[in-house]
């Protein structure tokens, strides 16, 4: 577990080294908050065999966000896995750049690139474009919701050939 650690800690150093990238234009943090079903990925080493992910925020009286990531191995019955990052708010003006500390005292760019109008869907990703989650409110998106986020992401820069989808089974 410490070398996966490891892993993703350099990993996400890496991730913040581009700084040619785009977020949504702004976010309304209450409308934000909330569960969101992780629906698609990047592959990556801590989420790897991952079924139905929640990614949970609930802003804070400070102004930081609580994120609580959840997760099972493998299958819906499988060890439940829990992260809590640390979260706040980087760029205040549009609320879509966030910074994510996963490990201390290290904080990773977190960045929404995509989000509906209504905010059922979200993409979130990093400025390397190496990692990215395209999250749900409801544990499935429609074909053409989808496609339209895949389009998006892939004007963005992002490789959607290497996106593989996260069952949700519950």
């Amino acid at each position: 577990m410490m070398q996966v650690g490891v892993l993703l800690l350099i990993l996400l150093l890496l991730s913040g080294c581009s700084k040619d990238f785009n977020t949504v234009d702004r976010v309304e943090l209450d409308r934000f908050m909330g569960d969101w079903y992780v629906i698609a990925i990047l592959p990556n080493p801590i989420e790897k065999n991952a079924v139905n992910g929640i990614e949970s925020y609930a802003l804070n009286d400070d102004g930081s966000i609580a994120v609580t990531y959840k997760y099972r191995k493998g299958t819906p019955d499988g060890k439940e896995k829990v992260l809590r990052p640390k979260g706040k708010v980087y760029n205040k003006v549009s609320n879509a750049e966030w910074r994510i500390q996963l490990f201390k005292p290290f904080w990773s760019k977190y960045l929404i690139v995509y989000l509906d109008e209504d905010y059922l869907y979200t993409a979130i990703g990093v400025p390397s474009r190496k990692f990215l989650w395209i999250m749900s409110r409801t544990p499935s998106v429609p074909q053409d919701a989808y496609n339209v986020i895949i389009d998006k992401l892939k004007a963005e820069g992002y490789n959607t050939n290497k996106i593989i989808q996260m069952p949700q089974k519950w």
